[in-house]
């Protein structure tokens, strides 16, 4: 089904109810969607420094009290541990499944983080006319490990991760302009063409999400990505990490048009 007119309540409540398990692109237009991390206090302060010091990687719209899964500013009603169509967790950096349901995994010493999804900029770049891949290909958008470094803080070390999308060489210039007025969802692009100058060696075969078709005449876009917490988790090996599956993200109530500068 196409969820793009429902509204962000009505998708979180079939998501809670296990009806939508798909990634979320496309979904509850003019809405902000956003990544989570949700890990025990004793890294909390960590992770908020390690996000102040890489805010187009991880621009944060919440942090939670410790312990709940209730929202008080990007949702209400909503359950943290319910409403995201797939969850991955990570112990000691280590990928030990997935899963639609994380509330059997719940801890009482959970702070989350949402962070902001380039998902959010997608519906402005479709109204100014500027093509969005994995949309009309009906697919997640890929991703990619990079070189590139993020600062580190505390035990938090790591490389970027980046969304692509293709875009046609004269559309460029309008796209860095539009995402560029979002930056609390990842902002302008980090990098243009020549994926192997990031790191990247294969572009049709993304670390996460799925390929997408790269036509004559277009250049691939590449923007910061909230999974870069998954790789620095990866790389940091905290004990217990819960987070969102990539692509399938929380749903918020906050529109779009109020990220902007």
């Amino acid at each position: 089904m196409d969820y793009a007119k429902a509204s962000p309540e009505a998708v979180r409540k079939l998501i809670r109810e296990g009806k939508i398990t798909s990634p979320t692109t496309g979904m509850c237009d003019g809405y902000a969607q956003a990544n989570l991390v949700c890990l025990p206090k004793e890294y909390a302060y960590d992770f908020l420094l390690f996000s102040q010091r890489n805010p187009r990687s991880c621009p944060l719209l919440e942090v939670t009290d410790e312990g709940s899964r209730a929202l008080r500013e990007i949702a209400s009603g909503a359950d943290i541990a319910k409403d995201i169509p797939r969850y991955r967790i990570y112990e000691n950096g280590v990928l030990t499944g997935e899963y639609e349901d994380v509330s059997a995994f719940w801890r009482d010493d959970l702070v989350s983080f949402l962070i902001g999804c380039s998902f959010s900029f997608e519906g402005e770049l479709l109204s100014a006319d500027i093509p969005v891949r994995q949309i009309e290909e009906g697919c997640n958008v890929p991703m990619y490990n990079t070189n590139i470094p993020c600062r580190s803080a505390g035990i938090f070390h790591g490389n970027m991760v980046v969304s692509m999308r293709p875009l046609p060489y004269d559309l460029v210039p309008k796209a860095v302009l539009v995402t560029g007025a979002m930056p609390r969802v990842h902002g302008a692009p980090v990098h243009i063409g020549f994926p192997e100058a990031i790191g990247i060696r294969d572009i049709a075969h993304p670390d996460y999400g799925d390929p997408v078709t790269i036509r004559e005449g277009e250049v691939p876009v590449f923007w910061p990505c909230g999974v870069t917490p998954q790789n620095v988790i990866m790389a940091s090996k905290p004990s217990f990490v819960i987070t969102h599956s990539p692509g399938h993200m929380f749903i918020t109530d906050i529109k779009n048009v109020n990220l902007k500068y």
